[in-house]
């Protein structure tokens, strides 16, 4: 077996740890919705809740600014993070063998942990995408950029074509097809308050239906949507790594360029996409596949834009005290993950504030968070080596307990 031994922090590339950590915070902003209200009004703002005010502001802010993008950004990471681990694990002296056989450990156990977190606490889960699509994505580590560039295009235009495919045929659904989507997309108040009054009524109450749900997404929308999403853009982050872009190796033009491209494009495209939404006051037949491709692009452009804003910063080193702490965030992005999933199942199943909390409530709790996994990762780290969640999945990746303490 091979040795494993922790990467020094001296060693460790510090922008693909400050990314992570705004990634992972950045993704609380949407996920937050799922955990305090009915899917439908994650999907579909007009669904279920205020859409006036101060609540139509934070959405439109959540929708241009976080939809979408940090999951990308999230997934590059991810494809990033298997050539780096296989990297790692070649310069200690594995053997192609041996790199590939940890690989499978690795995302095996993820595979198992996003079926628990899923099944146990929230369907939302992402760790059984990524586990899943570690396998095939991992065929790919050798290629150039330019393939890995290329192949994630193609994954995301099937993925697209896909939608788009289902989004032209609707018409022609069997009307109990339609009226299930519809049902879904737009519930009666009815069902919208039968969902409120099971979910706040505590764990346990909903505990059977997230179940099903979690199954539902792992069949069909992983092969039907996530499967495709996660895997381009798992490669264009194998791209970005290979070409040294997320490392911040580029000259400090190249990060300017790719945010202001990044962000005229990927604004413009998003910007358009509400306007249009709205226009068709967000009508089944046209925004639950048709209307989504607008974000669903200018969710790409809009992740490179922030990694040219955040690796650039960290480049020329501003701003190094929240660097640190996102850096530190990044480490135990694993943790802070369930973590947030905890919180949510507290406060909304335990304590039952499901379906009672405002737009702009779910904001100020989304800040609280981000102010609290910011101090105590840093402290956290200053005592131990990785996370708890990390730690666990590295002493089952390598099949020996880690070391935890700092010497």
């Amino acid at each position: 077996m091979i040795q494993s031994i922790p990467v020094p922090q001296g060693k460790r590339i510090a922008s693909i740890d400050v990314l992570r950590g705004f990634a992972l915070l950045g993704i609380l902003v949407m996920n937050i919705q799922a955990f305090a209200m009915p899917f439908c009004a994650y999907m579909n703002p007009t669904s279920f809740g205020e859409q006036e005010g101060i609540n139509r502001w934070v959405w439109g802010f959540g929708h241009i600014f976080f939809d979408m993008k940090f999951m990308g950004l999230f997934s590059m990471l991810f494809g990033a993070g298997v050539m780096l681990f296989a990297d790692r694990a070649e310069a200690r002296g594995a053997s192609l063998s041996q790199v590939r056989w940890l690989h499978c450990n690795r995302n095996f156990w993820l595979v198992m942990f996003g079926l628990l977190h899923a099944h146990l606490l929230w369907s939302g889960d992402i760790l059984f995408a990524y586990g899943v699509c570690a396998f095939p994505v991992y065929l790919f580590r050798h290629r150039s950029a330019r393939t890995l560039l290329i192949c994630g295009m193609l994954f995301l235009l099937l993925g697209s074509g896909l939608s788009m495919m289902f989004g032209l045929s609707f018409d022609q659904w069997p009307e109990q097809g339609q009226a299930e989507l519809a049902q879904f997309w737009r519930p009666a108040p009815a069902a919208l308050d039968e969902e409120i009054a099971r979910t706040s009524a505590g764990f346990a109450s909903g505990f059977a239906s997230n179940s099903e749900d979690s199954l539902f997404v792992e069949t069909f929308i992983f092969a039907t949507n996530i499967f495709w999403r996660v895997m381009g853009m798992m490669l264009l982050g194998m791209a970005f790594y290979r070409s040294k872009i997320l490392s911040g190796e580029r000259s400090a033009g190249f990060y300017r360029r790719l945010l202001v491209v990044g962000a005229v494009i990927g604004l413009l495209l998003i910007g358009n996409g509400m306007r249009e939404n709205y226009a068709h006051d967000h009508a089944i037949g046209y925004s639950f596949y048709l209307g989504v491709q607008w974000n669903y692009w200018g969710s790409v452009a809009l992740s490179m834009a922030y990694i040219g804003l955040v690796v650039g910063a960290v480049r020329s080193g501003a701003m190094p005290t929240l660097q640190r702490h996102l850096g530190a965030v990044g480490q135990m992005a694993f943790t802070h993950y369930i973590l947030h999933t905890v919180i949510g199942v507290v406060v909304f199943r335990v304590l039952g504030y499901f379906g009672s909390v405002e737009r702009w409530q779910q904001l100020v709790l989304v800040i609280a968070i981000w102010s609290f996994q910011l101090w105590l990762s840093p402290l956290w780290l200053a005592r131990y080596r990785f996370g708890p969640l990390e730690w666990l999945w590295r002493s089952l990746t390598y099949r020996k307990m880690q070391p935890m303490a700092r010497g």
